[in-house]
């Protein structure tokens, strides 16, 4: 039975850990939220009072984490001291190329294999082990990952060496952000034209207008009935999340010398929506906001 250390049991890493016990695989589950470590304990997991001891025999570590400075400081303080050397170890939070980066150097130094793996596909996808996975990795380690994966996957794509899951996920989730902002204003434009925004869907739908945002996670109440838009916009992607991988895209774009002027304006729309005290809803929820029916 492959063991394995799951840290960070929030939205997503709570269903990740869950997927990994159903696979039938010893997961030692660790979280600073007592609520969500007997969560994962009802979901088969076991139960570790710190970083250190979930990590201390397990084959593959995986951690899903809010930000770099977390990643930086649990693996240097917590995972590397006490990991076994064979370990495998999987960071699937979002976070910056840099941190990524300079995590898989302090891994290789200290003789650990490591990718960085951030994912895609909510919360739901989380808790159906679907999600799709983007991994910055050594060659030679991947299929290794791929399995260590697989019961959280539906596909799990090498991006290319370290850092370079956390590129691919950052241009995905900015490309997310403005087409999200897209298919709100067209909603909220085809209301105020007196056109159903229901049969605007379904029209867009099959047209060229068509996306993710408005076929798969549609903000709009009603037709797609697993979208957070039917459950008064709670769970799924938080507005705040959206918001930190904006900044980390635009933190990048900068650094590269890349132009991202979209992304920047999605970036400032989503702050905005925060600062009006919508961070803990969905992202989708910005909706409201271009028809005026904030509460």
């Amino acid at each position: 039975m492959t063991r394995v250390a799951f840290i960070g049991l929030g939205n997503m890493g709570g269903g990740m850990a869950a997927c990994q016990a159903k696979a039938q695989r010893a997961v030692s589950a660790f979280d600073l939220s007592a609520a969500a470590v007997e969560k994962a304990l009802a979901a088969g997991c076991s139960a570790a009072g710190s970083v250190a001891e979930a990590v201390r025999d397990a084959e593959a570590v995986v951690t899903m984490l809010p930000a770099g400075p977390h990643v930086r400081s649990v693996y240097a303080e917590q995972v590397f001291p006490n990991a076994p050397a064979g370990a495998l170890l999987i960071d699937c939070s979002t976070i910056d190329v840099e941190s990524a980066r300079a995590v898989a150097a302090q891994a290789r130094e200290k003789g650990f294999r490591f990718a960085d793996a951030p994912v895609s596909g909510g919360v739901a996808a989380a808790e159906a082990g679907t999600l799709a996975f983007m991994v910055g990795c050594d060659e030679a380690d991947f299929a290794e990952v791929e399995r260590v994966i697989a019961p959280m996957s539906r596909a799990t794509i090498r991006a290319g060496d370290h850092g370079a899951g956390q590129a691919a996920k950052i241009c995905n989730n900015m490309v997310l952000g403005a087409s999200m902002i897209a298919v709100c204003e067209a909603l909220a434009l085809a209301e105020k034209l007196g056109l159903d925004p229901v049969k605007f869907h379904e029209i867009s739908s099959q047209s060229s207008g068509q996306c993710w945002s408005l076929t798969s996670y549609c903000p709009w109440p009603g037709p797609v009935p697993a979208a957070p838009s039917n459950r008064d916009y709670e769970g799924g992607f938080a507005t705040a999340m959206m918001l930190k991988d904006l900044k980390l895209a635009q933190e990048a774009a900068a650094k590269s010398g890349a132009a991202a002027p979209l992304g920047a304006q999605a970036e400032g729309l989503y702050a905005l929506f925060e600062k009006l005290g919508y961070g803990g809803k969905d992202f989708s929820a910005i909706l409201q906001l271009f028809r005026g029916q904030l509460p």
